[in-house]
Formats: structure tokens, sequence, C-alpha cells
């Protein structure tokens, strides 16, 4: 697990500067300002998640589990698989509302699809890094979860562009990719750290971008 911050790190801080345009005739003053309090959230649910992902019998996330099995043995559905992507695409569907965004649909999808880049890969290498065994037994890919990163930084995304305009996209925005996050362990493919990971990674590739 000691691999984890600096494989993050190797891979996210290439495309800090990804969606800075150089302009010589912008001044240095005008230039949008690095804000460490932006990365907060993201970085604590990281933080949080890898310090609940011990593999003791009796480890927080392992008891997770274990609540889960004894009242939740039969619960199985497929609603997460589609619901991760719903934060990211419901832009579109306001765009066909003719409901504007903050961002131009052209560089809101560049942002999108370089945001994409930067979680499937931070997922994927982790996922192959770490090794994890999934609750059920089902293969090595669970930590962290990639259904959690998807649907947060679909969120992320989502309350940045709409909320200026409207104070309870983020509550809808989070909420949705919370509820990803949750059939993601009622489902039994993920323990409670893969989530909590998951989604600062998704949030995370975002606020980068």
């Amino acid at each position: 697990m000691k691999c984890i911050i600096p494989v993050l790190c190797l891979i996210i801080l290439p495309f800090a500067g990804i969606s800075q345009v150089r302009d010589s005739s912008i001044n240095v003053s005008d230039k949008p300002k690095f804000q460490y309090h932006a990365f907060v959230p993201s970085a604590s649910l990281i933080i949080a998640g890898i310090s609940v992902n011990g593999n003791a019998r009796e480890s927080f996330k392992n008891e997770v589990v274990e609540e889960r099995n004894e009242h939740l043995s039969g619960f199985h559905t497929r609603v997460d698989d589609y619901l991760q992507f719903s934060p990211v695409l419901m832009p579109y569907v306001f765009d066909i509302a003719g409901i504007k965004s903050k961002t131009d649909i052209v560089n809101r999808t560049a942002i999108t699809l370089k945001s994409q880049v930067v979680m499937m890969a931070t997922v994927y290498i982790l996922k192959n890094t770490t090794h994890q065994l999934r609750p059920d037994g089902s293969a090595y890919t669970s930590f962290p979860s990639g259904h959690t990163a998807q649907a947060f930084m679909g969120a992320a995304i989502l309350t940045e562009e709409y909320k200026d305009r409207y104070k309870w996209m983020p509550y809808a925005a989070y909420g949705v990719a919370s509820a990803v996050g949750v059939m993601r362990m009622m489902n039994n493919k993920h323990y409670i750290s893969d989530v909590l990971v998951g989604a600062g990674i998704g949030i995370l590739s975002t606020k980068i971008i």
C-alpha cells in the first residue's frame, strides 16, 4: 500500500497544467490561482479510504462486509452499472433542454475527456498494483472502485458547471454518486475503503484538470 501515493502523483501531476492556455496577452494576475482548499475533499476521502484498508479479520472494512452479508446476503442489482455514467451525461441532457452550463460544450467535453483519462489511468494502475481481492472473491481488482470513481468524476463536473445557477446541484450530483458507491458495497463487489478512495480519485481527476 506504500506505493499508492507516489503512483497517484506520477499519474496526475503531468496533467496539472494541461488545461492552461498560454497567452502572452494575459496578465499573470489574471490567471487562475492554484487553490489548495479545492483538493481537501478528495484528499480527505483518499486518506480515509487508505486508513480503513487493513486486511485483518477484525478490520473496519471487513466488519462492514460482515454486516452486509448478515443483512443483505441475497442483494443484487445492476443499477450501479448504469447509474455511474449519469452525472457525466447530464450536462448534455441539459444542453438539449436549453439549460446552459458555465463552460461551452466544446471546452466542457475536453475537460470531461481529460478528467476521464486521468481517472481511468489512476484506477487501472492501482487495481493492478494493489491486487486486492474483492469481498465476493470474484477477482483481484477490488481497490479502488472504478464505478465510484466514474460517478464522482461526473458529479464533480456537474457541480462545477451548474452550482452557481442551481444551489441544489452539488447535493443531487454527489447524492447520485454516493448511491453508486453504496450499491457497490451492497453488491459485495467492493469494500468501503475501495469506495472512499474511488470517490476521492474521481473528484481529484476533475479538480486537477
